[in-house]
């Protein structure tokens, strides 16, 4: 009898183990899920919305975790998928500048949501509050937040509202600000451009990033440490991502372009939500479709 019992406590542990890693394995490489922490993406997610990430679509990430907690350098490796991001995806990413926002830093503990609203080999900007890309008919982001915010601007309220105007590069050179930003072009891996001291100062914390050296500026030569360059040639893809509610966004309009190391994944889906002022579950949001 107690070996009877014996093999059925045996086997109950070995099923609670198989279990067990194969919901490791979905998380790693499949799906994982992700909460709302504000309101930066009304109405598309709400805080205290609960959503899927599909890591596999365009390939999960492999890396030393327990490096990355300790905030040291880590290689981000990326299995392959069925599908590149799109515009108009909203992703799930680590935030590049956790702590300051001149220099790229990988911290695996801080992630942020944002609507994806330029690829790589894009050209983006913003007229008059709206998002366009070249040769682009597509509605990017969230339309009508971006003709408030213009209403915002034209009316004079935008300082009342709390609004800052100025974003990247922050420079006087180029004078971009959240009504009229750009042109801008998203690097994808392997473009080569000429270095100047406009290109320097758009793309300079990402070639920083990528060599692990400073970017400087001698006279109207770019020097990249102590060597004097003319091109460079990325080694990685970025992209340009938005918050829906753009009065309330810190995202590329800020601090510029998300390198796709960076990117869990895309939201698929809402399988829980709650009220953050009443806690009660909001049903008619339990699995939404993110879009």
């Amino acid at each position: 009898m107690i070996k009877k019992w014996s093999k059925i406590v045996v086997n109950i542990v070995y099923g609670c183990c198989i279990i067990a890693i194969i919901l490791l394995l979905i998380q790693i490489f499949m799906f994982t899920s992700f909460k709302i922490p504000s309101d930066s993406m009304e109405p598309s997610l709400l805080a205290g919305d609960y959503i899927w990430v599909n890591k596999c679509s365009k390939g999960a990430r492999l890396f030393n975790v327990l490096d990355a907690i300790d905030k040291k350098p880590v290689t981000i490796h990326r299995m392959p998928g069925w599908r590149s991001f799109k515009r108009n995806d909203i992703l799930v990413f680590n935030l590049p500048y956790p702590d300051r926002w001149d220099s790229i830093t990988f911290d695996v503990m801080k992630y942020y949501v944002k609507r994806c609203v330029a690829l790589p080999g894009d050209t983006f900007e913003i007229r008059n509050g709206r998002y366009h890309v070249r040769n682009c008919k597509d509605i990017l982001g969230n339309l009508s937040s971006q003709e408030y915010l213009l209403s915002l601007l034209e009316s004079g309220r935008a300082k009342e509202q709390g609004l800052v105007t100025r974003c990247y590069p922050y420079s006087g050179l180029l004078g971009w600000n959240v009504r009229d930003f750009g042109p801008l072009y998203i690097p994808a891996k392997g473009d080569t451009i000429f270095m100047t001291p406009k290109t320097k100062l758009v793309y300079r914390n990402l070639i920083e990033w990528e060599q692990k050296t400073k970017l400087q500026l001698r006279g109207d030569t770019v020097l990249l440490g102590d060597s004097a360059i003319w091109s460079y040639c990325f080694r990685e893809n970025y992209y340009f991502v938005a918050g829906d509610k753009v009065l309330n966004s810190r995202d590329s309009r800020y601090w510029g372009l998300l390198p796709e190391p960076f990117i869990v994944g895309k939201a698929i889906r809402i399988w829980k939500s709650v009220d953050w002022d009443t806690n009660e579950i909001r049903w008619d949001r339990i699995l939404k479709k993110v879009e």
